[in-house]
């Protein structure tokens, strides 16, 4: 099992309307690709030195191929949206992640 997680700061300027577009829009639109089977998204408690708020997005996908997939046929439009709402006002970056075990 592979983890995609998205971890974002966001300004406080535009949080609340980020906070609309990812919980009724954004996750929605990523696993409607067919590529992951669940999301979760968390806040990350540690306070940033630039401000803002930090949240982590985490998808989970069966192989490093379905994630591969995703990068070449959805990832370049579901970005460009974001970056089009909300610009420079929102920091994000990305790892991949693979499962061990759960206890």
């Amino acid at each position: 099992m592979i983890l995609y997680n998205v971890t974002t700061n966001i300004h406080q300027t535009i949080h609340d309307q980020w906070m609309q577009w990812m919980q009724e829009k954004h996750i929605k639109d990523v696993l409607a690709t067919g590529k992951f089977t669940s999301a979760r998204m968390v806040k990350v408690l540690i306070e940033e030195e630039m401000g803002g708020t930090t949240y982590s997005i985490q998808y989970t996908t069966d192989s490093k191929e379905t994630l591969q997939k995703y990068y070449e046929e959805d990832a370049p439009r579901l970005r460009e949206e974001g970056l089009r709402l909300f610009g420079d006002k929102m920091l994000a970056f990305r790892t991949e992640l693979e499962l061990i075990s759960d206890h």
